[in-house]
């Protein structure tokens, strides 16, 4: 496939989702420049918990050409997962920058000056912000929480059980990585689970298919993301059974959130007030986009302005990967390359238009 455009456009962000707007970009006979903070192209995948697990079997954990490896129906685990974006990085004809933080954007003309940490300016056609939110984990701001005596952090720093053995420990959270996580611990620890509402289990397997093969199959997978929004009140856990036991049993305890910390623990909304060693907070993320923000791109909040991952502030600049960008599966490993796919249409359109205008 001939390259057309140059300059590239350049991708922030080189895990899963910068990985299939580079395969999107490539597709169109674009040039691509991928930027990528860490020194491998596998996005925040090394830095989640030990024992992460796909919610997916590896039939639809896989990226547009190329088979996840192994028995389809299996659940990767976070190291299969990181080889796996490590060959798939290697198999794209694009080029892969790495230990390349994007600090800022700005417009050049019709197209934009991308500036990284290293003091490089590179000139870009268009841009796809791919960059994730794992950098960027959300903090809710309790009562108390500054005169905690306890051990406070968030489950994008939690990696396994053994600091915490023996510990009294709360999760807060009912989302998949916070039962996963108290799951776990309550092996070791006495451990609760604070979450505002009860926990929603889903069965990881339907008739003698994982769910996803119905997700797929009958299109749930690909529906417009305001169709099934009001849907979405509390997230689903997927479970094969052994969460949704341990919580009736009692052996991963779940209690409603509590109310504010104590300076050695947490006051419970009946009023008790209990000594606790570790609170880990698995309450999300939000989109890392900081170096958006000097553009204008962003609302004050940090919340890129866009209709379905195209930027709503400027053209040529577009979005892949953020939660439910356009569908249920906008930001996982399956769906990734959709949303690539729809925003690199008009962003090829405006590329090559800036490329004319600078006379390349």
């Amino acid at each position: 496939m001939s390259r057309t455009v140059n300059p590239p456009v350049v991708v922030v962000g080189g895990g899963q989702s910068g990985l299939s707007a580079a395969w999107a970009l490539r597709q169109a006979g674009l040039e691509a420049l991928v930027l990528e903070a860490g020194d491998r192209p596998v996005g925040s995948w090394p830095g989640y918990y030990d024992s992460l697990t796909v919610f997916s079997p590896a039939r639809y954990s896989a990226m547009p050409g190329m088979p996840f490896p192994g028995d389809p129906e299996h659940y990767p685990r976070r190291d299969e997962v990181v080889g796996y974006l490590e060959r798939y990085a290697a198999s794209l004809d694009v080029e892969i920058r790495t230990n390349s933080r994007v600090d800022s954007v700005e417009p050049a003309g019709r197209g934009f000056t991308v500036h990284t940490a290293s003091g490089d300016a590179v000139a870009a056609a268009g841009v796809i912000a791919a960059s994730g939110s794992f950098s960027s984990p959300y903090t809710p701001s309790l009562p108390g929480q500054q005169d905690f005596a306890g051990e406070l952090l968030h489950s994008a720093t939690y990696r396994n059980p053994e600091p915490f053995a023996g510990k009294r420990v709360i999760v807060v959270g009912g989302g998949n990585s916070a039962i996963q996580i108290g799951y776990e611990l309550a092996r070791v620890a006495t451990v609760t689970l604070a979450t505002r509402q009860p926990v929603k289990f889903i069965s990881q397997r339907i008739g003698g298919n994982d769910l996803h093969y119905w997700l797929e199959n009958t299109g749930f997978d690909h529906l417009p993301i305001g169709w099934i929004a009001p849907f979405l009140t509390a997230t689903p856990v997927l479970d094969d059974g052994s969460y949704r036991y341990a919580v009736e049993s009692g052996a991963l305890e779940r209690r409603p959130m509590f109310t504010a910390f104590d300076h050695d623990g947490v006051v419970w909304s009946d009023g008790a007030r209990e000594h606790v060693d570790a609170v880990i907070l698995a309450t999300g993320y939000r989109p890392s986009l900081s170096y958006l923000r000097t553009l204008g791109a962003l609302d004050l909040d940090g919340t890129p302005r866009h209709i379905g991952g195209i930027s709503a502030t400027h053209p040529g600049l577009a979005y892949v990967g953020l939660e439910f960008q356009r569908s249920f599966s906008s930001n996982t490993l399956r769906g990734a390359y959709r949303d690539a796919q729809h925003v690199v249409a008009p962003l090829a359109a405006h590329a090559r238009a800036a490329t004319t205008a600078i006379g390349l």
